[in-house]
């Protein structure tokens, strides 16, 4: 793996198949003390409407949204294939060490995606957490049958810095097949998305 400072490379622009993701859960947490987010490459949303997802048909027309500490895996094009994890209380000191993971969360993308990363510009809707529940703790997944309004929103254009300033790490690799079956056999807490774009 290459885990080379991936912000040199993005020159003068400075710094969910679909997703798979380890001990998922479905419980009625509530979201009073995290904060909820949806990020978009599109600029004008003033209302999220619940729909379908062929990625979990069984909630129903739903509005997805992600929480602060996994925001991170998102911070990336809609549609960038990514290996994502980090430690949990029952990944092992030998996994820490094999994979190098510290206390944030790592997004390992493939080289032929970085310049996109670079270049592309995302909007983060910071959303309301009433009416929301937990979907998927690992992947930070929230749930809410309503229409959400947003009571926020900015702009990143600095993805890769986005990612360090959030705790994150991201790395390089040629291929992501082989570290996501290493991932997959680990006891790191992980989520896989957009593997169906990824380089065979």
């Amino acid at each position: 793996m290459c885990a080379y400072d991936a912000r040199r490379s993005c020159g003068a622009h400075g710094w969910a198949s679909g997703h798979v993701s380890r001990a998922a859960t479905a419980a009625d947490v509530s979201a009073d003390r995290v904060s909820l987010f949806h990020v978009s490459e599109q600029a004008d949303i003033r209302v999220f409407h619940p729909r379908l997802f062929r990625t979990a048909p069984d909630a129903g027309p739903v509005v997805w949204a992600i929480d602060a500490l996994k925001l991170p895996n998102y911070l990336v094009p809609r549609d960038c294939p990514r290996v994502t994890f980090g430690a949990s209380a029952a990944t092992t000191v030998e996994d820490r060490q094999r994979f190098g993971v510290g206390d944030g969360r790592v997004v390992v993308i493939e080289a032929r995606w970085l310049q996109r990363v670079c270049e592309c510009s995302l909007n983060i809707y910071q959303l309301p957490t009433s009416g929301f529940r937990m979907f998927d703790e690992i992947a930070g997944y929230w749930l809410s049958t309503n229409s959400i309004t947003p009571h926020g929103v900015f702009t990143l254009t600095d993805l890769p810095n986005a990612i360090v300033e959030r705790g994150g790490e991201l790395r390089v690799v040629h291929r992501l097949w082989p570290l996501r079956d290493a991932v997959a056999k680990s006891t790191l807490a992980f989520s896989m998305i957009r593997m169906r774009n990824a380089l065979p």
